[in-house]
């Protein structure tokens, strides 16, 4: 019995292995997309989605059939809704890749785009977001906690390139009116990868709470309600 429980935790294992590494690539191709307008790796990237998507089904399901048919408890029990949870982001995370490659296909970019891109850091903002995907993929390879709640710096830096690209889209939007439409399809992609980070703290949230039993669900939310929550107490101080 034990025998089988561990041939299913490591089946599980490596099948989240290779999803996470399969749209660690589709993020990376769709970001080498955007930078170097290449329609065929767009092209590439879209036709994998339906993968993306095959394997988020095939993992649920192990999952599913693991925790009926054997009722972990304890570690076994917190590794299977990890992996449940870590499944889900990830498919989100598949999700954005095919949408910014399809931003790609109909748009028409052309060789001065490339200039805005620098000047909105666009590529600082892909290098984050890869970046956090494969520390937080470490992570949960050599189960360090420490390395998973690094994370969670990382996701307010995106927060401000977010905000910054934003705000600079729309003073060059205000220059150039005559773009205003790829500004638009530009800050959805400034979002998405925004919401790829969200998608990745809670891959590090889902990591700790795997090796620790430690529950962080929530904390962005909460840690800015308490810094909000410190502001207000400092201007009722000062007035």
């Amino acid at each position: 019995m034990v025998k089988f429980v561990e041939n299913e935790l490591l089946n599980i294992k490596t099948e989240v292995n290779d999803m996470w590494q399969l749209v660690y690539q589709q993020l990376n191709n769709a970001y080498k997309s955007v930078l170097e307008v290449n329609m065929e790796l767009a092209d590439k990237v879209i036709l994998r989605e339906k993968r993306v998507n095959a394997f988020e089904l095939r993992i649920d399901s192990d999952i599913e059939d693991f925790i009926a048919l054997y009722n972990p408890v304890a570690v076994d029990l917190r590794f299977a809704l990890a992996m449940l949870k870590i499944n889900t982001n990830l498919e989100r995370i598949g999700d954005y890749a095919d949408s910014i490659a399809r931003f790609v296909i109909r748009t028409d970019l052309k060789p001065e785009n490339k200039a805005l891109f620098a000047e909105l850091q666009l590529e600082d903002m892909f290098d984050m977001v890869l970046h956090m995907l494969s520390t937080t993929y470490d992570a949960l390879q050599k189960q360090d906690i420490g390395l998973a709640k690094s994370i969670f710096d990382k996701d307010e830096t995106l927060d401000i390139l977010n905000k910054n690209a934003i705000d600079t889209l729309a003073a060059y939007a205000n220059e150039h009116p005559e773009d205003i439409k790829l500004c638009l399809e530009i800050a959805g992609i400034f979002r998405k990868l925004e919401r790829a980070g969200d998608h990745i703290n809670n891959l590090a949230e889902e990591t700790v709470f795997y090796i620790d039993a430690e529950v962080l669900k929530h904390h962005k939310s909460m840690l800015r309600d308490s810094e909000e929550e410190n502001l207000e107490n400092d201007n009722k101080a000062e007035s």
